[in-house]
């Protein structure tokens, strides 16, 4: 063996560095912002609901278009955008993302009625779905591995803070203005500001290394070794993987990878997004119209929400503690059908407010445990040249999911089989995906990234 190829990798080297708050930190906190403007998003769409439904007469079926259109929007968005940061760059998709939702969203508040209105929304959804694949992949990338699954759990603590401040702010600003439009535009700055803060953000190493770009790579790592205070060793770099051009064709082909690395990994991947999500966005669209028709004022509703998204703080703080310890799938296998469960439980005690309430939390703290460490692991189930975009497909087709669910639900489900019954065939998803898992998936704690 020559001393060169005894030498570690540059990519090895990264993920070995120490954690420094001013180096990884920073990208972060930079790429959790992103993430909370996604659980912000998304949230609106129960808090949009009640409103546009006495705003311009929408009948339920109507109304789940509202959602509809934005989470099929994020789907969309999902898997063009992952392609695209592995194609041409975690940093070019990781700040353009942020400004078409910012355009799109001040659109949407401009709109003088329901059509233009869902429109809108999709085209803001496309630029907010790639906020989750983008940001996972590139922050994974940087963090090193022994804290990477921590990391990666804590990603999803802005999602809970993104979606409380939803709720309260919505039921601030409709409680004192009683104004749909004024919960939108009340977030374009911040995110405007979000996006001029991420140009400085460098792009990911393993990135360019697997894109033959080595002096920037050597760059970028030579970089990090300075500012975390590690000790400098020689390294090599890998010799680069094939990079197809970006083109309408890639997006196929880059599915067919994801499937063809390992059909088992992907499949498993895509049942979890799917079921998992679905759940939630279920719970996260209807909510505020299911507390309302159960006798809740408008603020009220908003308020228990945002409560629920507040709940799951410490369900990320309790991942976080624990996904090092006892793994990935152990967390997934006990949160995520318990969290399901209990939405059968608040259905039950709709009518009696306290207790519907409480269960309420109980979800939030549940399911914010399954959800973050669903990312992290699924982030880390596939090589660099496919993080991006294995991710951003298995998240495109729970926003397919997360899109249609809340539509079938309010359409056909909720008035044919009833509340309980509705979200109990929505957890029986979830056991059916957790058991998949069990038998056909690996373990990911501590392992390499490649």
């Amino acid at each position: 063996m020559s001393t060169s190829t005894a030498l570690p990798t540059g990519d090895v080297i990264v993920q070995n560095l120490p954690w420094r708050w001013s180096v990884q930190g920073k990208i972060f906190l930079i790429g959790g912002l992103g993430f909370m403007f996604d659980a912000w998003d998304v949230t609106l769409n129960g808090v949009l609901i009640p409103l546009l439904s006495a705003e311009w007469g929408l009948a339920p079926a109507q109304a789940a278009w509202i959602g509809t259109s934005n989470l099929i929007g994020m789907a969309v968005g999902a898997f063009m955008w992952g392609t695209i940061a592995d194609r041409i760059g975690r940093k070019v998709a990781f700040t353009a993302t942020l400004l078409i939702f910012s355009l799109f969203t001040v659109l949407g508040a401009l709109s003088p009625d329901i059509v233009w209105f869902c429109v809108f929304r999709f085209l803001a959804g496309f630029g907010l779905g790639g906020c989750v694949p983008v940001d996972y992949a590139l922050v994974g990338e940087f963090t090193p591995r022994r804290q990477r699954g921590r990391v990666l759990t804590a990603m999803d603590g802005w999602w809970p803070v993104g979606a409380a401040l939803c709720g309260f702010v919505s039921a601030l600003l409709v409680g004192a203005f009683a104004d749909w439009r004024l919960p939108m535009l009340v977030m374009v700055l911040p995110a405007l500001l979000v996006f001029w803060v991420r140009r400085g953000v460098p792009e990911s190493p393993l990135f360019l290394v697997h894109h033959g770009r080595a002096e920037e790579a050597r760059t970028v790592i030579d970089d990090l070794v300075h500012r975390t205070g590690a000790e400098r060793t020689a390294y090599r770099l890998p010799r680069p993987q094939d990079a197809p051009r970006l083109s309408m064709g890639s997006w196929g082909e880059q599915l067919k990878a994801v499937w063809r690395f390992d059909w088992k990994v992907t499949g498993v991947a895509w049942a979890l997004f799917f079921s998992i999500l679905m759940v939630y966005y279920l719970a996260l669209t209807w909510m505020p119209r299911i507390l309302i028709g159960a006798g809740f004022a408008e603020y009220r509703a908003f308020l228990t929400t945002a409560g629920m998204a507040a709940a799951g703080l410490l369900g990320v703080v309790v991942a976080a503690l624990l996904v090092e310890r006892v793994g990935r799938k152990a967390i997934l296998a006990v949160s995520a059908p318990l969290s399901a469960l209990t939405l059968v439980v608040v259905a039950w005690t709709v009518d009696v407010p306290a207790a519907a309430v409480g269960w309420l939390l109980v979800y939030g703290f549940l399911v914010q445990m399954a959800i973050p460490v669903l990312y992290a692991y699924v982030s880390e189930l596939y090589p660099t040249e496919l993080r991006g975009s294995g991710f951003g497909w298995a998240s495109t087709f729970s926003r397919v999911g997360a899109g249609l669910g809340p539509l079938v639900f309010a359409a056909w489900l909720w008035p044919g089989l009833g509340l309980a019954a509705s979200f109990a065939l929505a957890a029986g998803l979830v056991v059916l995906a957790v058991v998949w898992m069990a038998v056909s998936a690996p373990e990911t704690r501590q392992r390499t990234l490649d």
